[in-house]
């Protein structure tokens, strides 16, 4: 239901693509371009904005604008189509809250362990020196 209604926020500009493509691609605007404006999206609450703006802060602009753009396909609905779904992903990805993360401490069989490598280490390595002639 959200996703319905965020899509029709979104802005949409074709561009012709570029690279290799003969004559075909100088003809047709197949690449789309997606445009989201994050503060003015009257779907998101300020909580849910918040959070896409610290989880996204990377790929929006200075504006707090979303920019994605795809050409992999000819076929300009096709790139509409493959726009939108990065465009949910990336929404969807933005909205999950990371779980804090519990200090724990080593258990006290990790500590004798460790302890007990070291202390094999050092045995090795006392074994390697010359022994002294006194």
């Amino acid at each position: 239901m959200i996703a319905e209604n965020l899509i029709k926020e979104l802005k949409f500009k074709t561009v012709r693509s570029g690279g290799a493509g003969g004559q075909h691609v100088n003809k047709v605007s197949s690449k789309v371009e997606l445009i989201f404006d994050l503060q003015n999206s009257v779907e998101l609450s300020s909580e849910e904005k918040e959070l896409l703006l610290k989880n996204l802060q990377n790929k929006l602009t200075k504006e707090q604008v979303l920019l994605l753009n795809c050409d992999e396909s000819r076929s300009q609905h096709k790139n509409k189509e493959i726009v939108i779904d990065r465009f949910l992903q990336i929404i969807a990805n933005g909205l999950k809250v990371q779980k804090k993360r519990k200090a724990s401490k080593p258990t006290k069989s990790s500590i004798q362990k460790r302890l007990d490598k070291k202390k094999k280490q050092a045995y090795k390595k006392a074994f390697r020196s010359k022994p002294k002639l006194e």
